[in-house]
């Protein structure tokens, strides 16, 4: 195992500038919105649909399901002081084999790039992981998304040089860091 006892529940975190919360129902018509702005060159299975989904009552019930992930989980990121929901940034299982390292991930409304937020939430998270008792945390990133390989380099991810041809959709990268 790459970790110590961690807790089955990730609780808020708070930065100078954010707080990173657990999702609530209510967040669907936001979690839509990050929906919406993907990429074109996300994978469809990750983009709205021509017809709409999913839908405000599609991600409520992701919403619910969510709730009952324990830890690592992704958490909502709000700007302290305010009700502003600017993305989400936590930790998700590996999808490359390593359970025991799981995966940074994170995504911001695109009207929230350049102010550092997903620096500063990504830095947090990986300082609780770090306190969780993880030895090791690993991201998977599309070679063109250079302002995340960009976040994760600040945050001493480095390449492992492994990655998942996507001809389609761009080579999908993997990047380590020891804590």
């Amino acid at each position: 195992m790459d970790r110590d006892d961690a807790p089955s529940t990730m609780p808020v975190i708070e930065t100078e500038r954010l707080l990173l919360r657990s999702w609530q129902i209510a967040d669907a018509p936001f979690h839509r919105q990050l929906w919406a702005e993907r990429d074109p060159r996300v994978p469809a299975h990750r983009r709205l649909t021509r017809d709409g989904h999913p839908s405000v009552a599609e991600l409520q019930v992701w919403s619910r399901k969510y709730e009952q992930v324990p830890a690592p989980g992704l958490l909502v990121v709000r700007l302290k002081g305010t009700e502003t929901d600017l993305g989400y940034c936590g930790l998700i299982e590996n999808t490359v084999g390593r359970p025991e390292q799981p995966e940074l991930a994170f995504e911001f409304l695109r009207e929230f790039w350049n102010h550092g937020y997903a620096t500063e939430a990504a830095g947090a998270v990986v300082d609780r992981a770090r306190a969780l008792g993880y030895r090791h945390l690993a991201s998977t990133v599309r070679a063109w998304n250079g302002a995340s390989l960009r976040v994760l380099e600040k945050l001493g991810f480095e390449s492992t040089g492994e990655h998942e041809d996507d001809e389609v959709h761009g080579n999908s990268l993997l990047l380590r860091k020891a804590l």
